[in-house]
């Protein structure tokens, strides 16, 4: 199957990318395309201005290295890259990028050592030692993304170069790594995951074995501890099995957990499978915030501690985005609860989206989910500040743009799933499914409309079922069946078993009236606040649309008054006051006193589409009228 995750043993199966066809004309269609004819090419373009990929080339030539351009990990963006190729190639037949595809593995293989080794930043003349710095070096997690591109190549039908490249680096992994070999674990998780997957695609059962062994060896505080760091940071604290909730650098954390998960399933561990589960719930439960972004500390990119979610200083890395969809797609093939892929509609629209421009050519590192000075203009230069409040062109640190790259070109494999009884539509996106016997064609132009018609093409013979997701915000929706009166569904599955045919249709009406979500009260930072929905989207206030003169910062939000829809996004009354100085210091003996208040009409945008019309303050919880 041409997906990103292929367990060796699920009751639950995805749909392959080139079983998915993403109408250009939809959310996630338009993005795809967008993805496959500008971001690849922008990223490309990027890695080769600053040099990124002629490390390979002078490793290649056998040069001695003086200056590296890049962090030591820079190989890994490579590789996300490539993937992010193999997939779209996989979705759809295209030359010039096939051309560009292989030339850049041709460049990768050259510099990849008899053994099977292959890094830029150490182990060749001029550089430091091989793994000699497992806690900073990410040299197992360059190969990981190393893999995991050869995982989409394998997958999408072809056995070549790179995936021999793939394979020889493995090999070398497990030689220099196994139980045999040396104790030790990578800083940056990623190489776990990486190893189940290789050993699923390539039938190599010693991979699994492989990650089950860095799996295990995490969590006994082996790595060195550099300043400002602790072993929590690389998740070195506690071992996986007896952690409680996702704690350290976000994006490590999620990565480690999808791997661990991986090796429950396929070596039918209920304890590991368990504990990561359990650790996924107290996550979402506690620290995650309302976008489904993960990491609310600037520090070291991670997970604060329970309701610990401020709205101004939230980090949500969008690569941890990409790793929650990684993890949460995990847990939904194994166990089919609707949870899961509830939080990666959530996290799709509000994290992953939000990061790329309209035209795939700039990024948010970060996402924060308030903005109180509006962010410089974006220029065609490196930011080096992850959380500027303006999309853009490349970051010094540049995960996320390659890891959006590859996330929208798989984005078909996470619509749908299928199982003995049917097939279960995940997530709503205009295009054609084809998956267990069935060939639906979806129409729909969800989320700006409530409408989403499923029209069977083909199925099987004998009674199946129809599954479709309910989201849990959606209280009111309809489901009909070829046009007779439609029924409530609650959120959750809405099944139909019968023995379908040609042009049966199902019609589900989603609401998509905007509504007040209120914060849990423990949530110190954004207390007497309230945030606004619309179907899957969060909204936000920006200063864009607010009268001439009034801040941000005065504007206060009146729950009582009725929301309406507005485009996409919504309207809602409010007041803007301004408060008098306390004095020396913003505090004071007596209780802040707002002057001339004025009643203002609040416009709130979807948040991922928030900074597209020039710098701009913003926020998402507004706090309430008294």
């Amino acid at each position: 199957m041409s997906a990103p995750v292929v367990p060796a043993d699920s009751v639950h199966q995805g749909v392959g990318v080139a079983e998915v066809s993403l109408d250009p004309s939809g959310f996630w269609g338009s993005r795809q395309s967008v993805n496959a004819a500008a971001t690849l090419t922008h990223c490309l373009d990027w890695m080769e201005r600053l040099g990124w990929i002629e490390n390979f080339d002078r490793v290649a030539r056998g040069e001695t290295t003086t200056e590296r351009p890049g962090w030591q990990f820079s190989d890994s963006e490579i590789y996300k890259l490539l993937e992010a190729m193999a997939w779209e190639l996989g979705r759809r037949p295209d030359e010039t990028l096939a051309a560009a595809f292989e030339a850049l593995v041709d460049r990768i293989g050259a510099a990849q050592d008899d053994d099977g080794y292959l890094n830029t930043a150490h182990g060749h003349p001029g550089l430091p030692p091989r793994y000699s710095d497992l806690a900073m070096g990410h040299e197992l997690y360059n190969t990981g993304h190393l893999l995991q591109a050869g995982v989409a190549r394998l997958r999408t039908g072809y056995d070549d170069r790179l995936v021999q490249i793939a394979r020889r680096a493995a090999d070398q992994v497990c030689e220099e790594f196994g139980a045999n070999g040396r104790a030790d674990i990578c800083g940056h998780p990623e190489i776990e995951v990486a190893l189940v997957e290789a050993g699923r695609a390539f039938g190599e059962r010693r991979y699994l074995e492989q990650a089950r062994l860095f799996i295990e060896r995490r969590g006994h505080g082996t790595l060195p501890v550099r300043p400002l760091l602790s072993a929590e940071y690389f998740q070195d604290d506690v071992p996986v099995r007896e952690a409680t909730v996702l704690r350290g650098h976000a994006v490590r954390a999620l990565y480690l957990s999808a791997g661990a998960f991986d090796v429950a399933v396929d070596t039918g561990d209920h304890g590991l499978a368990d504990a990561v589960t359990a650790q996924w719930k107290n996550t979402v439960a506690r620290r995650t915030y309302l976008t489904g972004g993960m990491g609310s500390r600037h520090q070291d990119e991670g997970f604060g501690d329970d309701w610990e979610l401020p709205a101004d200083r939230a980090y949500c890395e969008t690569c941890a985005g990409v790793a929650s969809v990684m993890l949460a797609w995990r847990l939904y093939l194994a166990t089919g609860d609707v949870r899961y892929p509830d939080l990666i509609e959530r996290t799709l629209f509000n994290v992953v989206a939000t990061s790329p421009s309209e035209d795939g050519r700039s990024f948010f590192y970060a996402n924060s989910l308030q903005l109180r000075e509006p962010g410089a203009s974006a220029s065609d230069g490196v930011n080096n500040r992850a959380e500027g409040g303006m999309r853009a062109p490349w970051f010094d640190v540049s995960c996320c743009p390659t890891n959006v790259a590859r996330t929208v070109a798989s984005l078909g494999a996470y619509v749908a799933s299928a199982d003995d009884e049917g097939v279960s539509v995940l997530q709503y996106a205009a295009g054609a499914i084809r998956v267990g016997g069935f060939v639906l064609q979806v129409e729909t132009r969800y989320p700006d409309e409530s409408t989403v018609r499923v029209r069977v093409v083909a199925a099987p013979e004998s009674e199946s079922r129809l599954r479709l997701r309910i989201p849990g915000w959606a209280d009111d929706a309809t489901l009909s069946l070829n046009g007779e009166d439609a029924t409530p569904v609650a959120p959750g599955w809405a099944d139909i078993r019968r023995s379908f045919e040609p042009d049966d249709e199902v019609v589900l009406e989603l609401p998509l009236a905007p509504r007040l979500t209120w914060p849990d009260s423990r949530i110190d930072a954004v207390r007497g606040t309230v945030a606004v929905e619309r179907g899957p989207l969060v909204l936000c206030l920006e200063s864009v649309d607010l009268p001439s003169g009034t801040h941000i910062e005065e504007v206060q939000l009146d729950p009582d008054s009725t929301l309406s829809a507005h485009a996409d996004g919504a309207r809602v009354h409010g007041v803007a006051a301004a408060t008098t100085d306390s004095g020396i210091l913003p505090f004071g003996t007596t209780k802040p006193v707002s002057s001339d208040p004025r009643p203002i009409e609040l416009t709130l945008v979807p948040y991922h589409r928030w900074a597209e019309r020039g710098p701009a303050t913003m926020r998402i919880f507004i706090p309430v009228t008294s």
